[in-house]
């Protein structure tokens, strides 16, 4: 898979790429929704011999727009990026999503982005995407375009699951609720997160309880608490342990962390990519006048998390599996006309 960073590189590469089958969005979580679409596209590229690209923006525009206060990512450009190439995509275009950008009109975007970057000749798209400066574009003027520059517009299928439309929205409220059997029915996969091993206040082995410390590479993060947790990355099977994601009160250095402790595990993980997946909820974050009094509400953690991971099965037949998902992962699909709005923050 190519990715393609940049207006100024889709400028440059723009004349050398072979008309494509397109659609744009946040794709946050590449849940079965996600999943639905891009089959969407690769049937219309299967159909008329075009490349299959995706475009994504980054950071995503509801973190451009509100910094302060923004919508907890389900997964990183990474992640995005390790999905989509997993999904068959050909190509992915990252766009900044900048002053610059967010100036940018609805026209230019479509004459620079789609017409003259991506040689659209096929673009998938839900009925309520709006783009451009003020968000002036509309699902119209794009279908409007098509006939002006030759390319077609088709709506975004839905995919529904019980009669209930999968939106990254939806996985949001299930993690938040710690409905991890929901939230991996409607992603097609167990709920992880990835990222690579960082050095930390390194606090945790002063107590007898040493951490991984996940690098989050976002800037907020849809749960928090203690966790039942397995680690994927070391091995062929994933290794036990607690995690924690929070902003460590006890610290009070306000800032969110994945910290994970291995049971049964000693090594240097220092640089290592691992894959956190979360098994189920022990507790929220609690005061605690010491560090000697953390310390032993930790080791009750543990001997929680120890019960709980040893009497759930790492996967039960039938469940979506962790990590990469298989390409029927999604189960219970019902495909309709329509879809959220790619841009906004449903996705």
């Amino acid at each position: 898979m190519r990715i393609i960073r940049g207006q100024s590189n889709l400028a440059r590469l723009g004349p050398t790429l072979a008309a494509g089958a397109v659609t744009i969005g946040n794709f946050d979580g590449v849940h079965c929704g996600h999943q639905a679409v891009l089959a969407q596209v690769q049937r219309l590229a299967a159909e008329a011999d075009l490349t299959t690209r995706v475009v994504v923006f980054e950071p995503q525009p509801n973190e451009f727009f509100a910094p302060g206060n923004p919508t907890p990512r389900l997964t990183r450009l990474a992640e995005k990026l390790r999905l989509f190439a997993h999904f068959g995509v050909d190509e992915v275009l990252v766009l900044r999503f900048d002053d610059a950008f967010a100036a940018l009109s609805a026209e230019r975007f479509i004459e620079q982005i789609l017409v003259h970057g991506l040689r659209v000749r096929a673009l998938v798209i839900g009925d309520d995407f709006r783009f451009g400066q003020g968000r002036d574009g509309d699902f119209a003027a794009l279908q409007a375009a098509g006939v002006r520059f030759g390319f077609d517009v088709t709506r975004a299928a839905t995919f529904a699951q019980a009669g209930e439309r999968v939106s990254s929205t939806r996985i949001r409220a299930a993690l938040a609720a710690h409905r991890f059997d929901a939230a991996a029915r409607m992603l097609g996969r167990r709920y992880c997160i990835r990222g690579r091993v960082v050095h930390g206040r390194k606090q945790g082995r002063t107590i007898g309880f040493p951490t991984a410390n996940i690098h989050l590479g976002r800037l907020q993060v849809p749960l928090a608490g203690i966790f039942a947790v397995r680690v994927h990355g070391l091995g062929s099977e994933p290794i036990p342990g607690s995690g924690y994601v929070g902003t460590r009160p006890v610290v009070a250095d306000n800032q969110t962390v994945l910290e994970v402790h291995l049971f049964d595990f000693a090594g240097d993980l220092y640089g290592r990519m691992l894959e956190v997946e979360f098994v189920a909820f022990v507790r929220g974050d609690l005061p605690f006048t010491s560090m000697e009094k953390l310390k032993e509400q930790i080791a009750r953690d543990n001997a929680e998390v120890r019960q709980i991971l040893d009497q759930q099965p790492m996967r039960r037949r039938g469940e979506p599996s962790s990590v990469l998902p298989s390409r029927n992962g999604c189960v219970a699909p019902g495909l309709a006309a329509g879809t959220e709005d790619p841009m906004g923050p449903g996705t």
